[in-house]
Order: C-alpha cells, then structure tokens, then sequence
C-alpha cells in the first residue's frame, strides 16, 4: 500500500520465498527487489546470489531483523545494494528505494562501518594472495588520488566529508567514486567498503 501510493513506484510482483522470487523476476522485470533474508526453499541469500550470477539488473535490498547479522553481510557479498531493518519506517523505505534506484548504497556511512568492522575482522589473509594494502594487486588499477577516496569511503566518510578533506567539489569526489566502481567492477558503494576492507587498505581495529 505504501509504495503503490508513490507517483514513482509500482510493486510489480510478490514472491513468498527466494525461488519464487527468482521464476517471477525471469518473467517481470523489476528495477528494486525488497529480499528477507529467512524464507522457505532458497533464502535471500541464494536468491540474491542466484540474481547476481544471472546478471539481472534488479537491485536487491535485503530486509533482516537485525543490523549486525551475519546473514547480511553474506547478502552484500552475493551482489545486494544494501540493507534494511524490517522496523524502518514508510520514509525510510521510500528513501531506501530511491537512493539504490538513483545507484546509491542504502547502508548509512557508520552502520556500514559497523557490519564491516564486525565481520571483516574474521577474515584471514592468504599468505599467496602477495602485498596488502595500496599495492594490492585488486587495486593496480586505480590513481593514488583514487586509492585514496576508496580509503576515505571505507573509513565511513561521506562525499561532503571526502570534498573537503580534499578541497575539491563534491562533484570530483562522485566521478572518482564512478571510476572506481567502473575500473574494479564494483556495483556500488557498500562493495567499495567490502572490497577496501578485504585488501587490507582499511585495517580493522582491535575494539572497534
């Protein structure tokens, strides 16, 4: 009802489980899919990957109980543009919409901190895998200058805060942000963080 009653959405198809979800979205297209995490036969997290492997163009944002749940960082890491917690209210979930639509991420700067932080740390280094950090062969692609906007975003700063660090326009930052999705072959922010974060640019701190 909510989002039927917005000028600029319009439920196309609901689903009761994740393989429901994936036979409905082969014959409806949808520009956003609203995806639990917990459902009968083939979970958000399957689904999500399964939409992703696909390449649907759908933009999955996951709904889960809680904001620090394991779950969830799965989702993100199987392709989905974010979270939200299933006690947001109408103007969140509009907003939420909205902004994956326009390509943005839904998770706010510090509660992606907080998922990363929370879970990044459980992954080990491959002593294989070479340098760590700037030199790390996932990011040879990118300018210094790029290096350092992807550490900026993965330490939870917006692009007003990037602009000013920098003392340039928030338009730079978002066309260094455009590149490097482009160049890393990311889809959106939240991957930027992930992908920071697995590199070992932004470190996890004890206690964080």
């Amino acid at each position: 009802m909510v989002l039927d009653a917005q000028a600029d959405m319009t439920v196309v198809g609901e689903a009761g489980d994740g393989q429901a979800a994936l036979d409905l979205l082969a014959q409806t297209p949808a520009d956003i899919v609203l995806m639990d995490i917990r459902m009968p036969r083939f979970d958000g997290v399957a689904a999500t990957r399964a939409l992703t492997e696909r390449g649907d163009p759908a933009q999955v944002i996951v709904l889960t109980t809680f904001d620090l749940d394991e779950y969830v960082y799965a989702a993100l890491r199987a392709g989905a543009a974010g979270f939200l917690l299933k006690d947001a209210g109408p103007a969140d979930l509009l907003s939420a919409i909205r902004a994956v639509h326009r390509g943005d991420a839904v998770i706010a700067p510090s509660a992606t901190r907080r998922l990363v932080t929370t879970f990044a740390g459980t992954q080990e280094a491959d002593p294989d895998e070479g340098p760590r950090g700037a030199d790390h062969p996932r990011l040879a692609a990118l300018t210094p200058r790029e290096i350092e906007v992807l550490r900026e975003v993965a330490e939870g700063r917006s692009n007003t805060e990037i602009a000013a660090s920098f003392y340039v326009a928030e338009a730079t930052v978002k066309t260094h942000i455009g590149r490097i999705l482009h160049k890393l072959a990311l889809r959106d922010r939240v991957h930027m963080v992930l992908l920071a974060y697995e590199t070992g640019l932004v470190e996890v701190r004890p206690g964080s």
